[in-house]
């Protein structure tokens, strides 16, 4: 329902219950459950506008708001919900644990033992975790168009394409990015490098 929060930050606050900031947009103010990275991050500045992306999440008795820094963890945190058993609270202490490229990469890995140094994941939940998003992330079929582009065709490329494209990015866009972080990576640089330099060049 909304896409992003772009107003002043006027509180953010800590308790039992999670991390928390208020957004005041047009003198209404929004209350957003975030990250902890996003919490040490944003600063309480009433004078200068700042943009979160958001995600409204609908339950049967309440309505929630959860607020990001970038759209990537917005979305990679809508993609970890959409795994039965794992809500938003075990969403954000993924994402408390690990940015949005690590926790990318460690499912691409199948890397289970990891993701449990989040809080409250067991090597059950890690391990279905990564069974109901690895095919998801990597195993999106590239557009037959896509196949050049003028972008060499390694793993770690083919790889970035697929996350990207199963996170909602357009073909273009893409190609374009991928196109932009090429002259800094050696033909050897892994999926999740890449990932993270294309994703800060989309977010440019």
């Amino acid at each position: 329902m909304y896409d992003y929060f772009n107003g002043l930050v006027t509180d953010k606050r800590k308790n039992s219950k999670g991390t928390y900031l208020t957004i005041d947009v047009s003198g209404i103010g929004f209350l957003l459950e975030i990250t902890e990275r996003d919490f040490d991050a944003i600063s309480v500045d009433e004078k200068n506008l700042q943009k979160i992306y958001s995600l409204m999440l609908h339950r049967e008795d309440s309505m929630s708001l959860y607020g990001f820094l970038t759209k990537e963890t917005r979305d990679i945190f809508q993609i970890l919900i959409s795994v039965s058993g794992v809500g938003a609270k075990m969403a954000l202490a993924l994402l408390n644990e690990f940015d949005a490229c690590e926790v990318i990469s460690l499912v691409i890995d199948g890397n289970f033992k990891e993701l449990t140094r989040a809080k409250g994941v067991g090597p059950k939940l890690a391990q279905k975790i990564i069974l109901e998003l690895k095919d998801k992330l990597i195993k999106t079929e590239l557009p037959r168009t896509n196949t050049s582009g003028g972008i060499p065709q390694t793993q770690a490329i083919a790889e970035t394409q697929a996350v990207l494209l199963s996170l909602g990015y357009e073909e273009d866009e893409i190609i374009n990015a991928i196109n932009q972080v090429i002259p800094t990576i050696a033909s050897d640089t892994n999926s999740e490098e890449v990932l993270r330099k294309t994703l800060t060049t989309l977010s440019m």
